[in-house]
């Protein structure tokens, strides 16, 4: 069985203590959770719970079988790259010292956005798929990477 990282959108009665009943399922069932992202959707009481998990078919299919028990869960959706536009937020706070300029060439290349500068540091955020993220993670490295953070992948259906 191949593991592979799915994105599930799961549409929630937007109350007190749902999401620790959805987290709970995971805990409780040994599911591995990559990721993480809850906000209200345009209904508010509705929320949104996009959750990204690495599992064979055989887990994935369990995991939704598990939350469709829920009662605060109204919709669950698997979302295929093809199927869904995906992305993430990740903020990465670099050394930028004598190197300020070829940062800002990378930061330029990526289409990111520089939102905080002192004497030694930037902190630049970017809105991509993990991909482009990775890459331009990678491509910091080599500055000094002082912190990281990401949000993990938040997504969309098409059409």
């Amino acid at each position: 069985m191949n593991n592979e990282k799915v994105i599930l959108s799961i549409l929630v009665e937007n109350y007190s203590g749902t999401l620790s009943k959805v987290a709970g399922l995971f805990t409780r069932r040994g599911y591995n959770i990559d990721s993480l992202n809850v906000a209200e959707t345009q209904d508010s009481g509705i929320s949104r719970i996009t959750v990204a998990v690495t599992g064979d078919s055989y887990i994935i299919e369990q995991i939704t079988k598990q939350l469709h028990k829920l009662i605060n869960v109204i919709k669950i959706t698997n979302l295929s790259k093809e199927d869904s536009v995906q992305r993430e937020l990740m903020m990465v706070k670099v050394n930028s010292g004598t190197k300020r300029g070829e940062i800002i060439q990378i930061v330029d290349i990526f289409r990111a956005s520089i939102i905080d500068v002192s004497k030694k540091t930037m902190i630049i955020s970017i809105s991509g798929d993990e991909e482009k993220n990775n890459a331009f993670f990678e491509l910091l490295k080599p500055y000094g990477i002082l912190e990281m953070t990401r949000t993990g992948p938040t997504a969309l259906e098409r059409g």
